[in-house]
């Protein structure tokens, strides 16, 4: 019988991959609340009328993953979690306390075709900050992309956030005489330029209706890179920005538009330098979406970033973490025979009491089997403990990094095992 195989799209996660998205998960966690942002979480099905008005046509009729229940209403595993976001805003509107800031990291679904880069189900972090409208706002959350890439050792000349305003281009393009309403189809035009060749793009941009003296103006436009002097907004950004000590991370990039309707003001994407991933990170101003799903107009700001991509860059440029230091167990603690199985347990409970993460090995092995074991699962130090040292009260540490060796007091054992463990990250 053939090993039945896990549904397209989806990943398994074994521990050692697991190790990496919990190292993401936690350092995502610890930059979140750097900037007094709140953890929460939405439901993983939602009804497809949220999305259907609230996040485009592509999303809901290529990329949703929709079914009826058994009442027959139309359901869908969330695609992405803004329009649930302003679901919660408008349900607690009037009892929440704002500006308020929240994020959360959890599985979404797409259905789209299974690439490098692209799965079917994926994890994203989404943070927000609602109830706030000023372009300080927008740069404290481009700020806080910006932070978490160089808390994971991304530079900026490998990474970088670039930045527009949608406010900002549909006043050009109304300089062009593109009326308003043509807005949302020139900004998808925009949004593909990079996506299609340049014969491809200038059919798009004829079949809009374009004329070739609006198509070459949105070219000029796209080519403009002081054009953000002409944004109050941008220009505040900016300002803030620089007192986020992160300006060599974020730029203006006028062809940055994002693809989804609900965008108001600015909007940004990471890219790593070379091109090779797009769309690290993204996000931007949503001032009409909680009012879209029924609550009072609210501003908000925030943006997404899934893991795959995020984590295909952190290889690219080898900032994951050893295995080593991401070891569940960094210590193993031996057992040498039947009558030192029970002194084994009991200091590494003792270990645990100081603070450090221990496993024990679970029978009577061959001693040098289970310093192989501690290598395979990334342990870099062992304790032995043999019938001499239970009767002398001692144990013995081993760095399995550089093989040395140390006799010591149980007493002194985890200063010195914690020591040694700090001198590996």
């Amino acid at each position: 019988m053939a090993v039945i195989q896990a549904v397209k799209g989806t990943r398994d996660f074994y521990p050692e991959e697991k190790q990496v998205q919990t190292w993401l998960y936690r350092t995502l966690r610890r930059v979140s609340e750097s900037f007094g942002y709140q953890e929460y979480e939405t439901p993983y099905l939602e009804t497809l009328e949220l999305y259907a008005a609230k996040s485009g046509d592509e999303l809901v009729k290529e990329q949703a993953f929709v079914f009826p229940d058994r009442g027959g209403n139309m359901i869908t595993l969330r695609p992405e979690l803004t329009p649930s976001l302003a679901r919660m805003m408008a349900q607690r509107q009037r009892q929440l306390i704002y500006p308020l800031r929240w994020w959360s990291f959890g599985p979404m679904w797409r259905y789209e075709r299974p690439q490098k880069g692209r799965t079917r189900e994926f994890f994203q972090w989404n943070i927000d900050l609602i109830g706030a409208e000023s372009p300080e706002a927008d740069a404290e959350m481009a700020a806080i992309g910006a932070t978490f890439f160089r808390e994971v050792g991304l530079r900026p000349d490998q990474i970088q956030i670039l930045v527009n305003n949608r406010r900002l281009i549909a006043a050009e393009l109304r300089a062009l005489g593109i009326a308003p309403a043509r807005s949302p189809d020139v900004f998808r035009l925009i949004d593909r330029r990079d996506k299609l060749s340049a014969a491809a793009w200038a059919t798009y941009a004829k079949e809009l209706g374009l004329d070739d003296v609006q198509f070459n103006g949105i070219i000029a436009m796209l080519e403009n890179e002081d054009l953000w002097q002409k944004s109050e907004e941008l220009q505040r950004f900016f300002a803030a920005i620089d007192t986020f000590g992160v300006a060599d991370y974020i730029h203006f990039a006028p062809h940055i538009i994002r693809g989804l309707d609900y965008y108001t003001g600015t909007v940004f994407e990471a890219w790593d330098q070379d091109g090779e991933f797009r769309a690290i990170l993204g996000g931007g101003r949503y001032d009409n979406l909680v009012a879209a799903v029924g609550g009072d107009p609210l501003p908000g700001v925030g943006f997404a970033m899934g893991d795959v991509v995020i984590s295909l860059v952190l290889e690219k440029f080898g900032c994951i973490p050893s295995a080593s230091e991401l070891a569940p167990a960094p210590v193993l603690v031996t057992v040498f025979d039947e009558t030192t199985l029970l002194p084994s347990l009991q200091f590494a409970t003792e270990l645990r009491q100081g603070g450090l993460s221990v496993a024990v090995y679970p029978q009577t092995d061959k001693l040098g089997k289970q310093l192989k074991y501690a290598g395979r699962i990334a342990s870099p130090i062992a304790v032995i403990m043999g019938p001499d040292e239970v009767t002398q009260g001692v144990v013995t540490v081993k760095n399995l990094r550089d093989r040395t060796q140390y006799t010591l007091a149980r007493s002194e054992a985890a200063q010195k095992i914690s020591h040694l463990l700090g001198g590996f990250s």
